[in-house]
């Protein structure tokens, strides 16, 4: 009797190891699994981390270009004053004004905010042909020309693809940037802060903006025959908004791609006669 019992008790305690020795596998094999996975996760952290730190790098040189440029333009505007204009140029922007929005006219204060204003004017009438006014809104700052552009008139919700409604804005742009040698140009894409759909091919608001201008860059380059070089591609997020996310008409604001032209001053005065796409040194 004792020897079936002995017999017994050592069969359970062999199935009892063997079983915990399967499951110390499976384990391992997950544990091994999981520290792969996490690896590979850091990895591609680094690297988004490094390409963003790139970019950032790039958008602060280019900001700081833009303040130069500023200075630079805003010293040589208070020097020349009206005297740098031809007066042909001078009777093109009288004759802009008359055709403009009394109210805007209005709140022009200075020669600078009326040269602004013709600026504005001009550029919108020159590159948004077929568009709708409400989706490119130009703003000028010392000579440093801001053209934000409507999500909807270049991608679909969520995409980064451009469409083709987008096309003859985007060839009007590279007129103008291709009339100038010196003319730089960046590209800034923003998002509202909604989050992606899990599971989506973009990881958050950062790939948006920057696949989008990305995407805007290319074209510019491939398509369009602008120089590499007076590129810069950059993304913003939601991290700038134009206003508050608090519903859908203000998130449609902030869903926008940002054109910042930094042109010379003599090209920008070439602006003011809205021949900015033919305009020659």
């Amino acid at each position: 009797m004792k020897k079936v019992i002995t017999v017994t008790v050592l069969a359970a305690t062999m199935l009892t190891s063997c079983v915990s020795k399967k499951k110390y596998v499976a384990l391992e094999g997950e544990l091994n699994d999981t520290r792969s996975t996490l690896q590979k996760t850091r990895v591609e952290k680094e690297e988004i981390e490094e390409k963003y730190a790139r970019i950032e790098e790039r958008v602060a040189d280019y900001n700081a270009k833009i303040n130069s440029l500023r200075t630079e333009n805003e010293g040589m505007m208070e020097m020349n004053d009206l005297t740098v204009m031809s007066k042909n140029t001078k009777d093109k922007m009288r004759s802009t004004i008359a055709k403009m929005d009394p109210e805007k006219v209005a709140g022009a204060e200075t020669l600078e905010d009326s040269i602004n204003l013709v600026v504005s004017y001009n550029l919108k009438k020159n590159i948004s042909e077929g568009a709708d006014e409400d989706d490119i809104d130009i703003s000028v700052d010392e000579t440093v020309v801001m053209i934000n552009v409507s999500d909807k008139l270049l991608f679909g919700s969520g995409s980064y693809r451009v469409t083709k409604e987008a096309q003859p804005l985007l060839k009007k742009l590279a007129e103008v940037i291709n009339s100038e040698p010196a003319m730089e140009v960046m590209i800034e894409g923003h998002t509202d802060d909604r989050t992606m759909v899990k599971e989506s091919y973009l990881k958050d608001n950062w790939d948006l903006s920057v696949r989008r201008a990305t995407s805007i860059v290319r074209l510019l380059q491939d398509k369009y025959d602008v120089e590499p070089s007076k590129l810069i591609a950059a993304g913003r997020s939601s991290y700038q908004p134009l206003v508050e996310n608090t519903n859908k008409e203000n998130m449609a604001k902030n869903r926008r791609t940002r054109i910042v032209i930094i042109p010379n001053l003599d090209k920008f005065f070439a602006m003011l006669e809205g021949d900015a796409a033919v305009a020659k040194q």
